[in-house]
């Protein structure tokens, strides 16, 4: 494939990577695993890199903006770093299955930084969101379709 898969695995729910390490399986895909830990990924192939970063904070985050191409696809919960990817034209989703886009990301960081601020006040959020099945239905549909649209573009160039 002339493009490869790039997870940032500090926060990836494990029934999301399971989904990722079978799409990349199945379509011989390239993914990257980057975290300030080592995340359990299958050894029996080459197509799975496990990238662990120093500790420090937001390291993973550096790793990925400095080495993802531009035809990658990224896919994390970090609002900060899908803005950082977005910046530089990559594909960015998260692990419910939203594709980000410049104009949605915007949004999402201004919630993410008011919410920042109310917790630095003591003001806690009700926004817990369990991760559910509808959620990884929703994940796998949006990789799919993502990419199909990769592999079509890669047969067309």
């Amino acid at each position: 494939m002339d493009f490869s898969i790039w997870v940032d695995g500090d926060s990836c729910p494990v029934a999301v990577r399971d989904l990722i390490i079978r799409f990349a399986l199945r379509l011989q895909i390239t993914t990257y695993f980057v975290a300030n830990r080592v995340i359990p990924i299958p050894k029996r192939t080459s197509l799975f890199k496990m990238i662990v970063t120093e500790s420090a904070e937001g390291a993973a985050d550096d790793y990925i903006v400095l080495h993802i191409q531009h035809n990658d696809l990224a896919i994390t919960r970090d609002i900060p770093l899908a803005s950082r990817l977005l910046d530089k034209g990559i594909t960015v989703i998260n692990d419910r299955g939203t594709a980000f886009s410049p104009e949605s990301i915007r949004e999402k960081l201004s919630i993410r930084n008011f919410n920042y601020e109310l917790a630095q006040l003591g003001i806690k959020s009700d926004n817990i969101n369990r991760f559910d099945k509808k959620d990884l239905n929703n994940f796998a549909n949006c990789l799919d379709k993502i990419l199909q649209s990769k592999i079509r573009k890669t047969h067309l160039s």
